[in-house]
């Protein structure tokens, strides 16, 4: 028998939110997190606007200590850590949970900032040495590693990087920790801060970029736009939560994952529609029951049309009848931490019946023919199962599915 798997707490930092209530009414209000970026050698980008999280004081949140042994990313995915697991009601009673409970979180490119730091002392200054924790910071794993000791977590614990899909592959795989009973608590979702100048560049290169303004699924779209920051969630199993009487805010029915094998960069519908009837199957559910899709939706011209080609072939007529946006419009292509902020938005439309819009759309592109949700949020009368899409270069594909808890 397996167990049932459901979300008693989140945290969330991004350039629309520094915590999931701020970002929950970003999402319901459209703002935008997008701004002029700003850090060093940034005029040497021709692209020059993402989703920073401007003014963020690692000192307001952090002993030198600390600060000294984490990379940017790190202390996002602490941050977060921190507010999914009091909003849980966990915090106070750790040492009853803690030695079973695991982690597994997504980042793709992992301490970049202090790459970057590093690549400067030694190429541009000349120094021959450099922080003795310089390594433990770059690693893709620091951050997960760093929650489990800050916590005392000692179960199954590991980083996934898929590229824009890792944060969707750490929490499924935490969903089918839970499910086949390996563990009742699982800290998941992901973290991600590139936004550098060594960041970005490679990015300019592929061609990917608007100069403006994301406007996924939109006429007109010309790229996508970078985020940073990091969602996380405690998932458990049904049982657990009851016991302790947790406030529960979704249940996660279903999890599918995929691969194109096909091309590194551009993608097809076939890997994609394997993931999303997947998902369906694993969440024994039809697609008649799915009333909202948070897409992957990047804003490229092709990324948009092969996701809608894909919902288009796996739900046929019903397709018309779902609704579908990308919140990634609002705080930018967070990569391997996008699906985790996501999340947050699809917890949004299950607990709140209210469906976080695509901004910045200009109107219908014919080759993107879905009932896409434009530029205000929608409420509705009845939101039933809601998917989480992740599609990633090298063709990893990720599909989550949630919806409202009920005995």
């Amino acid at each position: 028998m397996t167990n049932r798997v459901v979300i008693t707490g989140m945290g969330g930092i991004s350039s629309i939110g520094m915590s999931v209530p701020e970002i929950y009414n970003s999402m319901k209000e459209g703002k935008s997190g997008i701004s002029m970026l700003e850090f060093p050698d940034v005029t040497r980008l021709n692209v020059r606007t993402g989703g920073q999280i401007k003014n963020f004081d690692p000192n307001r949140h952090f002993g030198q200590k600390q600060i000294g042994r984490m990379d940017r990313f790190s202390q996002f995915a602490l941050l977060a850590a921190n507010e999914a697991i009091t909003s849980s009601g966990l915090e106070d009673s750790r040492e009853e949970w803690s030695e079973n409970a695991g982690i597994i979180l997504g980042s793709s490119i992992g301490g970049i900032e202090t790459i970057n730091y590093s690549y400067k002392q030694v190429f541009e200054k000349g120094h021959n040495k450099l922080h003795p924790l310089t390594i433990p910071k770059i690693m893709n794993n620091s951050a997960t590693s760093l929650i489990s000791i800050e916590y005392g977590i000692q179960g199954p614990s590991f980083t996934v990087s898929s590229a824009c899909s890792s944060a969707n592959h750490a929490m499924g795989l935490a969903y089918e920790t839970i499910k086949s009973r390996k563990s009742s608590i699982m800290i998941t979702g992901g973290s991600e801060s590139f936004l550098s100048f060594g960041g970005i560049k490679p990015w300019e290169s592929l061609r990917v970029l608007s100069p403006s303004k994301c406007r996924p699924f939109s006429k007109g779209r010309d790229g996508l736009v970078h985020g940073e920051g990091a969602g996380i969630f405690v998932f458990e199993s049904l049982d657990s939560a009851k016991k302790r009487k947790a406030e529960i805010i979704a249940e996660v029915i279903g999890f599918a994952m995929s691969s194109d094998a096909s091309d590194l960069i551009k993608p097809n519908n076939i890997g994609p529609e394997k993931a999303l009837r997947g998902v369906l199957k694993d969440g024994m559910a039809n697609n008649t029951d799915v009333s909202y899709i948070n897409a992957h939706g990047t804003g490229t011209l092709l990324n948009d049309k092969v996701e809608c080609e894909a919902i288009n072939k796996v739900f046929g007529s019903h397709s018309g009848s779902l609704k579908v946006s990308s919140t990634k419009a609002m705080h930018g292509h967070l990569i391997g931490a996008t699906a985790a902020i996501e999340l947050i938005a699809c917890t949004l439309a299950v607990s709140e019946k209210v469906i976080p819009p695509t901004i910045n759309y200009l109107g219908l592109d014919p080759n993107c023919d879905l009932d896409i949700v434009p530029n205000c949020s929608q409420e509705l009368k009845k939101v039933d199962v809601v998917l989480n899409n992740s599609f990633a270069f090298g063709g990893m594909n990720a599909v989550l599915a949630l919806k409202k808890y009920n005995n």
